[in-house]
This record gives C-alpha cells, structure tokens and sequence, in this order.
C-alpha cells in the first residue's frame, strides 16, 4: 500500500496482486535483448506484471479507479494468467471497505481491470462495491460484445453486463467529469475507447494513465504492448500525454508496475523520458 497527498486529496494505490504475462506480448516489437534490461524474466519468459488500483478521497466521494483481475477466471484463464485476487483484503488493510465505495471508474474492460467489479453470489454476479455508481466508455463496451477473435478472451461480460442492466453502469461518449477533480479523457491506441482519469486538487494533477503506460519501463514512445490495437494510436497519445505531463508535473500512475505505483516522468538532457521518484 502506497499513500499519499494531491492538494486536498488523499491517494491510495492498492494492489489486486501480482500475475504473469509473457515478456514479448508486455513489450511487443521491442527486442528481448533490450527490455530485458528493465525487467528480468522467469525461465518461461514471464515477467511480473502489477495489478494496480487507487482509491482518492476527495472530502465528499470515495472513488475507486480500476478494480483488477478479481476472481472470477475459468480455470484455463487462471492456469494462464494467475489469479491472485487480494484487492479486498488491500483494501481492508487500508482501512477501506467495499460500502465506503461511491464511485468505480474503470478505463477499460479487458479483464484485469475490472475483475472485482462484481463478484458471485451463487450463479449470479453482483456489484462487489454496493452502493457505488460504475463508469466506462461505452464504445470500450460496444467493441467487447463483438467478441472478436483478435481479444475475445480480454472481455467477460459478468464483469459489467450485470451492472450496466441494472443501471449501476453509466455508459460515457467521450471526455466526461464525473466529480469535482475527477474527470476522465479518452486516449485510444491498446484500445480505440480507453480513458485516463485526471485528478486535480489544489493545483497539482495525477494521471490514471492505464495501459498507454503500463509500468515505468514502457516511457519510450515506441515501447508499446502487442495487446495494443492500435499501436500508432498509442504512440500519438503517448506525445499528446507527455505535452501536459511533463512541463505540468503531472503525477503519472502506472497500472501494471509492481514496485512502482505512480511516479513524475521528466526528460533528460538527451531528451529521454526518465522517472522521478515520488
């Protein structure tokens, strides 16, 4: 658990655990012999990959960004991918239980986002933050009905069906507030509808930037994931999140790191993008 202040904001970054994914697919076209510098695989290619969530309390809401992979994988997936599922009790251990929850943002809905959304409840999946309202991108939705082959395996609708019939859901069509400090902007490229969530409190801005910078190693403009759809998206948006983040000093969070929650990212004298420790 990592904790800190944002002007009047608390931040909590809690973690749903650490699975593995295969270094090639994490870091795409880029050559083993190089990200291999950053992050250390196993025998069987695998590297660690963070599941990384945050609560801010603003004074008058809770809010959750991202809600990890959860518990709900067939036994194929869990075999794959891992299944830790311990952002409730994280959550527990921060002093946050799932009825202090007023909001649940999720910026997309591949499956390792948005796991604990609902939980099961004999066969039927239901809210796992009762009194909260959820929110995502409808287009972000849309495309996972589609069931493509390309990233069918990404979307398991009992992770946000069952929330979107009951209206627990809100469905957004672009860059959205969705309370005062908090508001959301798309930024395609892993997927054509993910959102950020910024946070401003008292002059200074964190950035949920998810998955178009899943860890501190992923700074370089051209080191994307072969999960991206849309890869010279993601490049694009990478420079349109630099233009505000670096000279602003924004606060970038990271979503799949698993030693380092959040971070400011500067550039250096040879104009290569550098972390600054909190």
């Amino acid at each position: 658990m990592h904790r800190l202040t944002l002007g009047n904001f608390e931040l909590t970054a809690v973690s749903d655990g650490i699975y593995h994914l295969d270094g090639g697919t994490f870091f795409g076209v880029v050559p083993k012999s190089m990200w291999q510098r950053k992050v250390v695989p196993d025998a069987n290619n695998l590297v660690p990959t963070g599941l990384n969530s945050v609560v801010v309390r603003t004074g008058d809401y809770t809010v959750l960004i991202e809600t990890g992979i959860g518990n709900k994988l067939t036994e194929r997936m869990a075999k794959i991918y891992g299944q830790p599922a311990k952002l409730l009790d994280n959550l527990a251990a921060a002093g946050i239980s799932p009825e202090d929850i007023d909001i649940v943002i999720n910026t997309h809905l591949h499956f390792d986002h948005c796991g604990w959304n609902t939980l099961l409840r004999g066969s039927s999946a239901v809210p796992t933050f009762p009194k909260a309202k959820y929110y995502v991108q409808e287009g972000e939705w849309q495309h996972g009905r589609l069931q493509l082959e390309r990233d069918a395996i990404s979307y398991i609708s009992a992770n946000y069906d069952p929330l979107i019939t009951s209206g627990r859901m809100t469905l957004l069509n672009g860059d959205k507030e969705i309370v005062p400090g908090i508001s959301v902007q798309v930024f395609s490229g892993h997927t054509r509808h993910m959102q950020a969530v910024i946070i401003r409190s008292g002059g200074k801005t964190a950035c949920y930037i998810s998955d178009l910078i899943p860890t501190g190693a992923h700074l370089d403009l051209t080191w994307g994931m072969a999960f991206d759809l849309f890869p010279l998206e993601t490049i694009e948006n990478k420079k349109r999140y630099y233009a505000h983040a670096i000279p602003e000093k924004w606060l970038t969070i990271f979503t799949h790191d698993p030693n380092l929650p959040w971070a400011y990212v500067e550039k250096d004298e040879k104009g290569k993008m550098v972390i600054v420790p909190v």
